[in-house]
C-alpha cells in the first residue's frame, strides 16, 4: 500500500522511525521502494550529485518535474516528495502554487517540500489549502548558501535557534506534514520534535527527529566531491563502479568480450545466401 500523509502522521504517533532517503531516477527508486524506505525526496541536490554543478541553485522546474517523474513510476510503497528548486517559489504566491501544481499533474508525486523561511509562509499555506501535502525544512538551507557564505551548521547561537524554532512552529500551522532538520544541533532538533505534532526528519540533526534522511549518492559512495560530516558512506560503490569498469575496459581490448556466449548466431545457409548475393569478402 502507499504511503501518504496518514501513514507517515502515525509512524510519528506510534514512535516508529521514517526512513528517508532521496533519488533522482528509475533504477535507483525502484530499488528504495522495495527495500521498504518510507519516503523519498527527489532533491534539489540532484544538480549536484548528477548534474555536476558546484551547488543546488542550478537545479530548474524541468530539470526536477523530469527527475520526479521517473522516480515517482517506480514507487508503488513509497512516498516521493519533489524538492521545489530556487527560483520556484521565491517570487510569489500563484508561481509558487502553479509550480507546485506541476509537480503532481505533471510528475505525478506525492508531496512537495521547499525551504520555506517566514516571508515563505503564507505560500506554503496557499500550496496546502490547493490539497498538496507538503513538506517544510529549517536550519540549513542549501539555496542561501550564497546569504550564509556556506553550508553552515543552524542554531548554535540564540538567534539561529530562535529562528529555528520560530520557523518550525509556523510552518506547522501553516499545514505542513512534516519538516525537515538540516544541520541542526540535535539537542535543538530533539527539542522542537517534542514541542510539535508533526513528524520531523533529521538530515543532520541527530537521533532525536522522528525519521532521517541521507542523500543516496553518499550513502553508497558514489559523490566524492565532498561528504557532509552527517553522512555514513554505507558502501564504496564508487570504487566499484571504477574497477569495474576497467575490467570492462580490458576485457574489449584482448578480446575476451564479448564471448560466443554474448552473441547472436545465425545458420551457414543464410550467410551462404547473403555472401551469394553481395559477395564474398
Amino acid at each position: 500500500m502507499k504511503h501518504n500523509v496518514k501513514t507517515i502522521q502515525n509512524m510519528r504517533d506510534n514512535q516508529e522511525i521514517i526512513t528517508m532517503l532521496t533519488a533522482y531516477d528509475y533504477p535507483t527508486a525502484k530499488k528504495v521502494n522495495d527495500a521498504g524506505i518510507d519516503m523519498i525526496l527527489v532533491g534539489d541536490s540532484c544538480a549536484m550529485v548528477v548534474h555536476g554543478h558546484p551547488n543546488t541553485l542550478t537545479a530548474t522546474m524541468d530539470m526536477m518535474v523530469l527527475h520526479c517523474g521517473s522516480v515517482a513510476r517506480a514507487c508503488d510503497r513509497t512516498m516521493v516528495i519533489a524538492d521545489m528548486p530556487f527560483g520556484s517559489f521565491q517570487y510569489g504566491v500563484e508561481e509558487t502554487m502553479r509550480n507546485a501544481a506541476r509537480f503532481v499533474t505533471e510528475a505525478a508525486v506525492d508531496g512537495v517540500k521547499f525551504e520555506a523561511t517566514h516571508n515563505h509562509i503564507e505560500k506554503t499555506k496557499a500550496v496546502v489549502e490547493m490539497g498538496i501535502a507538503v513538506v517544510g525544512h529549517v536550519g540549513l538551507h542549501p539555496q542561501a548558501i550564497g546569504a550564509l557564505g556556506g553550508l553552515k551548521v543552524q542554531g548554535k547561537d540564540v538567534a539561529t535557534a530562535r529562528k529555528v524554532v520560530s520557523e518550525s512552529l509556523a510552518l506547522q500551522e501553516a499545514g505542513v506534514f512534516a519538516i525537515i532538520f538540516e544541520a541542526v544541533p540535535a539537542k535543538l532538533a530533539a527539542y522542537v520534535t517534542q514541542k510539535l505534532r508533526v513528524p520531523t526528519i533529521s538530515i543532520g540533526g541527530g537521533p532525536g527527529c522522528s525519521g532521517q534522511l541521507l542523500v543516496t549518492p553518499d550513502v553508497l559512495g558514489l559523490f566524492d566531491r565532498f561528504t557532509p560530516s552527517f553522512a555514513k558512506k554505507y558502501q564504496d560503490m564508487g570504487t566499484l563502479m571504477l574497477n569495474t569498469f576497467k575490467q570492462y575496459a580490458e576485457e574489449v581490448r584482448t578480446g575476451v568480450f564479448p564471448g560466443e556466449e554474448h552473441s547472436y548466431k545465425m545458420s551457414d545457409e543464410v550467410l551462404e545466401t547473403i555472401e551469394q548475393e553481395f559477395g564474398k569478402i
